[in-house]
């Protein structure tokens, strides 16, 4: 008791359980890990697609030098393929004939590949398509024999021939 005849209240100084303490830091502990699941989830998505589209990519160069080596085997047989035949080797290809440029020497071609390549998500699987571009020059060497020379252009306007 105190002087005045009261009760003195004492204030008390409380530790919490254990499993309070549990309880308030579960949700948070399973929403870090939830995230950090996801990101690497995101991650490996991410770079599968990366790889799917380079190889989509190498498939191109590979359609751009069978393209080649086809129009290059057609230009023995005739002198220098017209413009409907290298168009047909070029769709046999998955590519579409953007420019054709001939002289009496010389055949200029320029070609729009493709290759497909799955995109993965969170949400699905779609297809998506990789474009690349190829100027092909064939023309005849000192000796007459025909040689080609592809190189691949870092834009195309592919709409500008049909």
């Amino acid at each position: 008791m105190s002087e005045h005849g009261t009760v003195a209240r004492q204030r008390r100084v409380t530790v919490q359980a254990p499993g309070c303490l549990v309880a308030l830091f579960a949700p948070i502990i399973a929403v870090l890990i939830a995230a950090l699941v996801l990101m690497v989830m995101l991650d490996r998505q991410e770079r599968a697609n990366e790889r799917n589209e380079s190889e989509a990519l190498n498939k191109t160069a590979a359609l751009a030098g069978s393209y080649a080596r086809d129009v290059m085997a057609l230009s023995l047989s005739q002198d220098p393929p017209g413009q409907e035949a290298v168009r047909s080797i070029a769709e046999r290809h998955d590519g579409r004939l953007t420019s054709y440029a001939r002289a009496e020497d010389r055949l200029a071609t320029t070609v729009r590949f493709f290759a497909e390549f799955k995109d993965t998500t969170m949400f699905g699987t779609s297809y998506s398509r990789a474009y690349r571009c190829y100027s092909i020059v064939f023309r005849e060497n000192a000796a007459g024999d025909p040689q080609e020379k592809t190189t691949r252009l870092e834009k195309c306007d592919a709409d500008s021939f049909s």
